[in-house]
């Protein structure tokens, strides 16, 4: 028997490489005959760079870069097995992680960060960068992290203008003379999974903002920001991102991103899927055993899972999906080709409980669940 087991991470307790050594240790207890392939995933946030170079056997790296707010954070990152792709999360660089609840502050928070951690990656010749924007602590649509890589954002005066969202009220020019010129032979894959315009009441500032510690006068003024912005942009580089979606993802780091490097956004699942080349392995496999923290009525919104689950329906390859806890909606999976979903609770317990003990309860529910998919 050929089993996959391709689970997201459990978020806040097991990554997915652990997840999937948790599962393999159930299936093997119950069928040790088995042929097991691991396959950890992510949908483009927190964990993509780990499950990408892991699966790729690729190679990991620390780069000393500005945080959100200016100060030196360690970022990690990754080139994958290939040699020539690199795996950035902005999260590392620029996230809401990195900065005390108590001190965020979208008006300055910058991605210039996430712009450094590019740039490493061409100095490492890389001609390829997967690029997760999930996680952002920034509002500022991507001109940080264009200033990195070479453009200028230029007051009346002609004077640089400083980090951060609200800055860009005073953009009066765009200077794109000494944009990198490795860019031009570099494909920027970025994973992004919303489809929020870049301002308006479903834009950036308003759906995010509060979550990055944003008051409603600054997202009035954040939004005003960014709609300067994109004019500005839509003006003297001929590039309209208002209302493409996914342009407000990260605090419009996606609009920044199509505008200065014709970065394409895609559902991160499918960036990974692609990746680890899941549907070449489907061809020789009887079951995949999938997963996630919680599942719910979100997972059909392009989470692991829903991805995994769709590839394999083409196959006729039967999906179990392990989870932490299931929700209302998660039965709507049964429509996306996973077959039966089990959550790993055993017994009324508390969150921090389960989670001490979740590596447990998946192997023991794993050894269940295959205990009665032999018969």
């Amino acid at each position: 028997m050929q089993i996959i087991l391709a689970p997201d991470s459990f978020k806040g307790s097991l990554s997915s490489p652990d997840v999937g050594a948790a599962i393999k240790k159930g299936v093997e207890a119950a069928v040790p005959e088995a042929s097991v392939k691991v396959m950890p995933l992510a949908d483009g946030g927190e964990g993509t760079v780990d499950a990408l170079v892991r699966g790729t056997n690729g190679s990991f790296f620390k780069t000393a870069v500005q945080g959100p707010l200016g100060e030196r954070v360690e970022a990690t990152w990754g080139i994958l097995g290939d040699g020539k792709t690199a795996v950035i999360e902005m999260a590392e660089a620029s996230g809401l992680p990195l900065v005390e609840k108590n001190r965020l502050n979208p008006l300055q928070a910058s991605t210039y960060g996430t712009g450094q951690l590019i740039e490493t990656a061409l100095d490492h010749g890389c001609t390829k960068v997967i690029l997760g924007i999930g996680g952002s602590a920034t509002n500022d649509g991507g001109a940080g992290m264009a200033s990195a890589l070479g453009i200028q954002f230029l007051d009346k005066n002609g004077e640089e203008l400083p980090a951060g969202g609200e800055s860009l009220l005073y953009l009066d020019q765009i200077v794109t003379d000494n944009l990198d010129p490795r860019l031009q032979q570099t494909e920027i894959m970025v994973a992004c999974d919303v489809t929020n315009p870049l301002c308006g009441p479903n834009g950036a500032s308003e759906i995010y903002g509060p979550q990055k510690g944003a008051a409603p006068d600054m997202i009035k003024t954040l939004d005003k920001a960014l709609l300067h912005y994109a004019n500005m942009i839509k003006e003297q580089l001929s590039i309209n991102i208002i209302d493409v979606p996914g342009s407000g993802a990260a605090g419009g780091l996606g609009g920044g991103l199509l505008a200065f490097l014709n970065g394409e956004l895609r559902p991160g699942i499918d960036i990974v899927l692609e990746v680890i080349e899941i549907e070449k392995e489907l061809q020789r496999a009887d079951l995949v055993i999938t997963g996630e923290g919680k599942t719910d009525k979100q997972t059909t919104f392009g989470k692991a899972p829903m991805g995994v689950g769709q590839r394999a329906q083409r196959t006729r390859i039967p999906v179990i999906c392990i989870s932490g806890s299931l929700a209302h909606g998660y039965e709507q999976l049964e429509k996306h080709g996973i077959q039966a979903c089990f959550s790993i609770l055993d017994e009324p317990k508390t969150l921090e409980e389960a989670m001490n003990e979740t590596d447990r309860l998946i192997e023991e529910t794993v050894r269940n669940v295959m205990n009665v998919y032999r018969l």
